[in-house]
């Protein structure tokens, strides 16, 4: 068989095993399937959250040590992760194939290599920076996270709509989820995609900073392309179907060849070899981009991305009442620094209350998951966010664990709480309209209820004096749930609302 035909096989299997844990994890149907595991790979998640934090993240099955890995196979074989494993970068292949120009001379100009492909390299250097004094901001572009971010918030959906209007069971267990900004990101989605009808994998060469991260390590590989210069015949059919730019008809660019073999199979004279070398003469090991240009650029990025973070008031600073985060989420500030904006805990609510964080919380908190109360609520004995997280910035808690019923692996037994609610007494039809209402005391879940009414004297305008029972809140039982805020029978704003305030009694 073919390698090529091989790696067309890999990448498949890949893809669908992509999809088919994001499908698995919606349902959700996640106990004992490894859903988060192409995020865990994902060797840019691994380098940039040691930056921000200082250590590597191992909780779960294998932690961050699998990307790791990566890195180990990419010293290896080269960027071999790009040519067989990473979905994004087979969904590019595959569009780029479906509509890309068929003709030889315009396929060899389209896999030209040119300048704007360094662009990735200072996109990179922008992203470590910003890792390295605490700014985690590769979400916006890593290909594994923005792609389970698109899926989740725009796919999804989408297909789950489609299938209930068919009268079909949908992805997700109640009503079709809806998103913030969803329509933003499945445009970006479409446009990623369309631009290869333009050049060839265009995102993967000019964009994509977890290859950009591989090709640095590229270009240390002991195994590589090769083209006998005495053998070659100078009929350029190797850049026909070069998926990386590498150029293998003139001097390969291990940083850009992304191993799919085509080259090698494309070859009539047998000139080009992947085999086991040292640093050969007439090849380009790293990136052309000079040190001076990367850290100036890099300094000028990360400036524009703290002055876009200030300007939108931090979350980390604010802490306003209305940020409200997942169940075993870390402080704000440690949350920040590790949470990659994939969206992947918003894929496996099962409620749908997450959803993801606007401009309105700052650029720092831009797609962060935030608790919506008014849309949905939080299920008291549900810990899934914390099973797909990757990098820990929701912990992994169980059932028991987050209710108080079992010790947490640092020895706390406290009940886990999101928020505290409260009543704005002005909307309260109790208390503004001395109308009764018990809705919220009804559906309160704990046990003894953190909800309760007292009886009281009301005097109407006529004179009369009535009994009135009206609603309390006791800090001390309160988990932040939302269940009250999500049934108020109130239109607009409810009348009790969860804040993040979080009460020590």
């Amino acid at each position: 068989m073919r390698i090529a035909n091989v790696r067309v096989v890999c990448q498949a299997a890949f893809l669908v095993l992509f999809f088919a844990a994001l499908y698995l994890a919606a349902a959700p149907r996640i106990a004992g399937y490894p859903v988060s595991v192409f995020l865990e790979a994902d060797p840019l998640t691994a380098v940039t959250t040691a930056l921000s934090t200082g250590h590597l993240y191992h909780e779960g099955p294998s932690g961050l040590w699998i990307a790791v890995g990566v890195l180990i196979l990419t010293i290896l074989l080269g960027r071999a992760f790009c040519g067989f494993v990473c979905p994004f970068g087979t969904l590019h292949h595959l569009t780029h194939r479906l509509g890309f120009s068929r003709k030889a001379k315009a396929r060899r100009d389209g896999n030209a290599y040119r300048p704007l492909w360094r662009l990735k390299y200072w996109i990179l250097a922008v992203f470590l920076a910003g890792a390295a004094l605490g700014l985690l901001q590769i979400g916006l572009l890593d290909p594994i996270a923005f792609l389970t971010r698109a899926v989740t918030d725009a796919v999804f959906p989408a297909v789950d709509s489609g299938l209930r209007a068919l009268g079909l069971p949908g992805i997700h267990p109640s009503a079709t989820p809806w998103f913030p900004g969803a329509w933003f990101i499945g445009l970006l989605l479409v446009l990623f995609l369309g631009l290869n009808l333009w050049k060839p994998r265009f995102f993967c060469r000019a964009l994509c900073p977890l290859g950009a991260l591989l090709g640095l390590f590229s270009r240390f590989a002991l195994f590589r392309i090769h083209r006998d210069e005495a053998t070659c015949n100078g009929c350029d059919l190797c850049a026909t179907g070069c998926e990386g730019a590498a150029e293998p008809e003139k001097r390969v660019r291990l940083s850009e060849c992304m191993v799919c073999m085509n080259c090698y199979e494309d070859c009539p004279e047998g000139a080009i070899r992947f085999r086991f070398l040292p640093p050969q003469a007439g090849e380009i090991a790293g990136p052309e981009v000079g040190a001076r240009r990367a850290v100036l650029t890099a300094a000028g990025g990360f400036a524009l991305m703290a002055f876009l973070d200030r300007s939108g008031g931090s979350l980390a600073a604010s802490g306003g009442p209305g940020v409200i985060r997942p169940p075993g989420s870390l402080p704000e500030e440690e949350f920040l620094a590790r949470c990659l904006k994939c969206d992947a805990c918003l894929n496996v609510c099962p409620t749908n209350v997450l959803k993801p964080a606007t401009l309105a919380g700052g650029f720092e908190g831009l797609w962060t998951p935030v608790l919506d109360f008014r849309s949905a609520y939080c299920e008291v004995t549900c810990t899934l966010c914390g099973q797909v997280c990757p990098t820990g910035a929701i912990e992994r808690l169980t059932p028991a664990e987050r209710q108080g019923l079992a010790p947490r692996r640092d020895g706390r037994t406290e009940v886990t709480r999101v928020g505290t609610a409260s009543y704005d007494r002005g909307r309260c039809l109790p208390w503004a309209m001395d109308t009764p209402c018990v809705v919220c005391e009804e559906v309160c879940p704990v046990s003894p209820k953190a909800i309760f009414t007292r009886e009281e004297q009301v005097a109407a305008r006529d004179g009369t004096v009535r009994r009135l029972g009206r609603p309390y809140v006791d800090p001390a039982r309160c988990v932040g749930c939302g269940i009250c805020e999500k049934e108020c029978p109130i239109r607009g704003p409810a009348a009790i609302r969860v804040g993040s305030l979080i009460t020590a009694i």
